[in-house]
């Protein structure tokens, strides 16, 4: 009942800065945890590699993330660029908003609540 208009609201916001979710949430990753390979990107993401594949290639295309030497030649660590770190902050302001707007009404401690037990349920689903 959350997740679809959750997921159009997002898009419409991603949309007016030409991103979709998926791409949102690999620059989101990249800002927050600094380099990554493919399969630590798929893994955070819960997907398949070849769909981060197919997005990390369409954030190179717009200038948003690099390849970075590896560990070895066929490693592939992927961090963002000048450019994409910029992309990221003008996004972030507007994502906070959405959350701000989407989250009116309910307090700290609901909203905590709501993430302990989300944590919860997730936990019990991966058992």
């Amino acid at each position: 009942m959350l997740y679809r208009p959750f997921e159009n609201r997002l898009n419409a916001e991603l949309g007016k800065h030409d991103l979709y979710r998926a791409q949102w949430s690999i620059l989101y990753y990249l800002y927050n945890n600094g380099s990554a390979t493919h399969v630590e990107i798929s893994n955070y993401l819960s997907v398949e590699k070849p769909t981060v594949t197919r997005t990390i290639t369409r954030l190179e295309e717009q200038g948003y993330v690099e390849h970075i030497p590896g560990k070895d030649r066929r490693e592939k660590r992927m961090q963002l660029t000048e450019l994409g770190k910029m992309k990221y902050s003008e996004v972030r302001v507007a994502v906070d908003q959405l959350e701000q707007d989407i989250l009116k009404g309910i307090s700290e401690e609901e909203q905590l609540e709501a993430i302990r037990i989300m944590k919860e349920i997730r936990n019990n689903i991966l058992k």
